[in-house]
């Protein structure tokens, strides 16, 4: 057995006993030529998340480590899968966006897709049916332009009242308008 595999070997084992410092020496050790091999396959600013997520993996998992095996390699091979388990995520987020948009591509480019009188109805609605004094603010501020403190002052109640009760009506429309939304968002950006 070769002095590096002892190496191996008697840092794995105090890991295993859960050793903190030697979990320490391990991080700092291979901290930067992880990133760097990060760095090949992902963005620089995902980097640091995936060896934070490879190195509370090996603390996690430091009871079922094989004291054989080198943990350099190991810890590359993890940080590997993760950055091409990051790289299909991504890759499945643009397909969906790209299937929506193509979904929607035509009513986008009609002009009257932004003022659809379906949506228009059914936002005018939702808007009708808002406890009085959500609507009362979220229309001041939204159709008026009024800022909280103007719309408190007209309706004899604190900012922090009129920021809730906007807050509440916007997420009520969230609510009853979430069909629309992934054309909306589309059509919007």
């Amino acid at each position: 057995m070769s002095l590096k595999q002892d190496v191996y070997n008697e840092t794995t084992l105090l890991l295993k006993s859960g050793d903190e410092a030697t979990f320490d020496i391990v991080f700092k050790q291979h901290y930067a030529a992880l990133y760097a091999f990060a760095s090949n396959f992902i963005p620089i600013n995902e980097c640091e998340d995936v060896i934070q997520e490879t190195m509370m993996w090996l603390w996690e998992n430091r009871y079922s480590l094989d004291s054989d095996k080198s943990l350099k390699s190991l810890l590359f091979t993890i940080v590997k899968n993760k950055c091409l388990n990051r790289i299909s995520h991504l890759q499945i987020k643009q397909q969906v966006h790209s299937d929506l948009y193509s979904k929607f591509i035509e009513q986008f480019e009609d002009p009257d897709f932004y003022t659809h009188t379906d949506l228009l109805r059914t936002l005018d609605q939702t808007i009708k049916n808002l406890p009085k004094d959500y609507r009362e603010a979220f229309e001041m501020n939204r159709y008026h332009d009024l800022t909280y403190k103007e719309i408190a002052e007209k309706m004899g109640v604190s900012t922090k009242t009129v920021a809730y009760r906007i807050g509440q009506a916007l997420k009520i429309l969230r609510v009853e308008l979430k069909e629309y939304l992934p054309i909306m968002f589309l059509g919007i950006f």
